[in-house]
């Protein structure tokens, strides 16, 4: 628990101090924020604000993970490996998209071919590494079965022979970091709205691997206890968990109305990223849908716009995503982003309690 601690601390100081600095980087480059023209007017003042603050995100959490790790003097686990893997190439991919949107100053970072292709990339090792090698208990870091709170033992694909189960894991991956990625992406469109509402989501999967750890199987499939989770390395995860609610605490300093920093591209990719990753190494795969609910709502919102908009030629909201709606509504930014947070911090709750509720009910 002092690691869990001492991994949100250090990376919540190290973002904190870290940012002004490298705003200042990013100001003497000029590399400021390109400004969607049909987006909101009161949006144009944000022009030039610094943005690829998700490099401080990535940076913080890092320091952070690696002072943890110092302190328990244990080598990172294979699974905190893949997760930090995931976080750093999405962000990664994330970079170049918003470098190319700043030197070329427009809308468009990566062509869609790149970016998908980037994202699969990373996505697919990712999928690979977390079925190979398992533990001396027999678990690996990631199954190849759909979960909800636990693995549903129908949907074990491994039945059909590991090559099988690596092509299914491979689709169903890309699949959840496509679409994470594409709502915590979506989500950052006013300040501090998404650094916010990861701040709730990662810290309910703090709290969810914490739990895991103290109630781990002694091995694969144990009929020792029936609430017990076949999760490997749940302590890594809190950690990992604790880190990043740090990096967005502190970032969340700079990022808060009114902007000095965006976390573009860079950070939303990499959060959605990683928590597409601990849904998938809890085995919480579709329970993430109400621990991650505003990203949820927040793409329901831009899907139900431009398919009645395709059909009928009208709108349903002002302008999508949701949040956009309120604004053209009248409603000051702080408002929307601080009511939207508590809707984040209700859905991580909501999830939490379900997650405990259906432990209380396996076990007894």
């Amino acid at each position: 628990m002092i690691a869990i601690g001492l991994a949100l601390g250090v990376s919540l100081i190290a973002a904190l101090v870290g940012t002004p600095g490298f705003i200042r980087f990013l100001r003497r480059r000029e590399y400021g924020q390109f400004i969607r023209q049909d987006g909101p007017t009161a949006h144009f003042t944000k022009r030039g604000t610094p943005t690829m603050g998700g490099v401080v995100i990535i940076s913080a959490a890092v320091i952070g993970w690696l002072a943890a790790c110092l302190f328990r003097q244990q080598l990172p686990s294979l699974t905190s490996l893949l997760l930090l893997f995931l976080f750093i190439g999405l962000g990664t991919v994330g970079f170049l998209d918003d470098y190319i949107k700043i030197s070329k100053q427009r809308s468009l970072g990566l062509r869609p071919w790149a970016k998908i292709g980037g994202q699969g990339l990373v996505g697919t090792v990712f999928a690979i590494g977390a079925l190979m090698r398992p533990d001396e208990r027999g678990i690996r870091p990631a199954s190849a079965a759909l979960s909800v709170v636990r693995d549903l033992a129908w949907s074990d694909f491994m039945r059909y022979g590991l090559p099988v189960a690596l092509i299914i894991m491979i689709v169903w991956v890309n699949f959840l970091v496509a679409a994470w990625s594409n709502g915590v992406n979506l989500t950052d469109g006013l300040d501090g709205l998404a650094t916010g509402a990861c701040l709730f989501a990662f810290g309910g999967y703090a709290v969810i691997s914490v739990w895991q750890f103290y109630q781990r199987c002694p091995q694969l499939n144990s009929e020792v206890a029936r609430a017990c989770y076949d999760v490997r390395d749940p302590l890594d995860l809190a950690v990992i968990c604790a880190a990043i609610v740090g990096a967005c605490f502190g970032f969340l300093w700079w990022n808060t109305s009114p902007a000095q920093i965006f976390m573009g591209d860079t950070g939303s990719l990499a959060l959605g990223g990683a928590f597409a990753g601990l849904s998938i190494l809890t085995h919480t795969e579709f329970l993430a849908i109400l621990i991650g609910g505003l990203f949820v709502v927040i793409v329901i919102s831009d899907v139900i716009q431009i398919g009645v908009f395709k059909a009928t030629r009208k709108r349903v909201f002002k302008m999508a995503p949701l949040h956009h709606h309120f604004e053209l509504k009248g409603w000051p930014e702080v408002t929307i982003v601080v009511r939207f947070w508590i809707i984040a911090g209700l859905f991580a709750i909501l999830g939490v309690a379900l997650f405990y509720a259906e432990w209380v009910v396996t076990s007894q």
